[in-house]
């Protein structure tokens, strides 16, 4: 069914969106306090989880755990790239995107069988 394949996909995108903002979200904000920057990023990194989680739960009754890890990987090179230009202001250069299609690459070939 597409819901089952599709579900954990969007899942693992939003999760994503957390987790770069609590990873990164803090380099635009390097004045505030080191424990005020590690206790926010706990703090999204739950709501990361409550849907990371999930995605990987109902994702492996149509996924193996390695396409799953795969699949998370691309997700999160597209969501980091689409950050760093947007949030942070840092240009993505010619050997950064070579760098993230190399993993796409690494990526695809984790689901031929």
């Amino acid at each position: 069914m597409l819901a089952d394949r599709l579900y954990p996909i969007l899942l693992l995108l939003g999760s994503n969106i957390f987790m770069t903002f609590a990873w990164y979200g803090h380099l635009k904000y390097k004045s505030s306090p080191l424990v005020l920057a590690i206790a926010v990023s706990w703090g999204i990194a739950l709501f990361e989880y409550c849907l990371q989680v999930p995605a990987n739960r109902m994702g492996s009754a149509v996924y193996s755990a390695p396409q799953l890890k795969g699949m998370q990987e691309v997700i999160t090179l597209l969501v980091f790239a689409g950050f760093s230009v947007w949030y942070l202001g840092e240009p993505m250069k010619w050997n950064h995107w070579a760098g993230f299609g190399l993993i796409v690459v690494a990526a695809w070939l984790i689901f031929l069988e």
